[in-house]
């Protein structure tokens, strides 16, 4: 998954997003709206880390994360 992706999908992303970062509010996520540096930003201040610490976390979660594929099936499924 690449930020494109999650950017497209942010509402169906916030639950993974604050599942990953629990400090961060439903106010910071709805701020956030899927900006990659908005989001590097509030990880830093809630967790008073480096960007850069920041940018590799967001980047490892990045990697990992299904959440979008799974957000597709589940819309292929309604559409059939």
């Amino acid at each position: 998954m690449n930020w494109d992706q999650v950017e497209g999908k942010w509402k169906q992303m916030k639950g993974s997003v604050k599942q990953q970062w629990g400090k961060l509010t439903d106010d910071d996520l709805d701020i956030i709206a899927g900006k990659k540096d908005e989001l590097v930003g509030k990880i830093q201040e809630r967790y008073g880390i480096s960007k850069e610490k920041a940018e590799q976390q967001l980047k490892d979660w990045v990697a990992v994360n299904p959440a979008s594929e799974k957000a597709d099936l589940g819309r292929e499924k309604k559409a059939s």
